[in-house]
């Protein structure tokens, strides 16, 4: 099979990394800081926008950020090992619904890392998060593994968290242990109980969000989102230019004092996307619902 185009895959060599990309309906912006306590990049990013019009048609455009883990080299390999098998797996596998595609691709990627992690020693214990968007239509699918976030923003009142952290943390929320202000400054704000490559077998978050035109989607790892409230990202995402947005949110998470590597992927609707039908295997996102963990904030004093 031919080799799948990337149109871009970043930050390259532990370093600051900066991409803008305009599609059909589509507007991204890409930024990626090592921060201010850090001295190598372990985030990664991507995005994969295939020039074959009939495999653009099929599987639409994937987008991704992943946080890596286990210490520079290594946490830099398994990010960006994890999207390189993500892009090759999910446009060469086999047919089929875009979420069991993401899903397979996925579980994938965590072979890889897995078995690179038991087999070098300079890379035992490394992991990483990974959130994948695939835009075909009107339809987002969203696939999540650890604490990178997917937000959705609607009409500059509306903003909205897609996906749910696979933390220690978040998972205190969920049962009201914890109110997100204790779990902001909690010493153990960074452990994940999920990640990619950790352990043989992996689950897979899957997301489905009908779109519409002015959306704009927000994925980000833990170094934006340990650093700057929901609230300062909605405020920032009001911001026409996509440029600015993601400046400002990486600014504000530099400013907060820019404890780990921070990056940002916007990606804006800005003309009307073709109507599709959704696929089946994934959880239909409801815009304007609040959802379990939602609700459990209005309940803790």
């Amino acid at each position: 099979m031919a080799a799948i185009p990337l149109t871009r895959v970043g930050p390259d060599k532990g370093r600051n990394y900066e991409y803008h990309w305009t599609g059909q309906f589509l507007q991204a912006y890409f930024l990626s800081d090592v921060g201010r306590k850090r001295e190598h990049n372990e985030d990664a990013c991507v995005l994969c926008a295939p020039d074959n019009e009939s495999l653009a048609e099929e599987r639409g455009i994937l987008f991704a950020v992943a946080d890596g883990m286990g210490g520079a080299s290594a946490g830099e390999f398994a990010s960006r090992l994890t999207l390189q098998t993500l892009i090759d797996e999910y446009y060469g596998g086999r047919a089929g619904a875009i979420p069991a595609r993401l899903r397979r691709a996925i579980e994938r990627c965590n072979q890889r890392v897995f078995e690179e992690a038991e087999h070098n020693p300079d890379y035992r214990g490394m992991g990483t998060t990974i959130s994948a968007l695939v835009v075909k239509d009107e339809w987002g699918y969203i696939a999540q593994v650890g604490d990178s976030r997917v937000y959705v923003a609607r009409n500059d009142s509306l903003f909205q968290q897609i996906t749910q952290d696979h933390s220690l943390v978040a998972e205190q929320i969920r049962e009201g242990y914890l109110t997100e202000e204790e779990a902001r400054n909690h010493s153990l704000r960074n452990l994940i109980t999920r990640a990619v490559g950790i352990k043989e077998t992996i689950e897979t978050d899957l997301f489905a969000l009908k779109m519409k035109q002015g959306d704009t989607i927000l994925m980000c790892s833990d170094g934006l989102s340990n650093m700057v409230t929901d609230e300062e990202m909605q405020e920032s995402l009001t911001n026409g230019n996509l440029q600015g947005a993601g400046r400002v949110l990486v600014g504000r998470a530099l400013e907060s004092g820019g404890s780990d590597n921070i990056t940002v992927v916007l990606v804006r609707v800005v003309d009307q996307p073709a109507r599709g039908y959704v696929d089946d295997g994934a959880e239909i996102v409801r815009i304007g619902r609040p959802g379990i963990l939602g609700s459990l904030k209005k309940l803790i004093p």
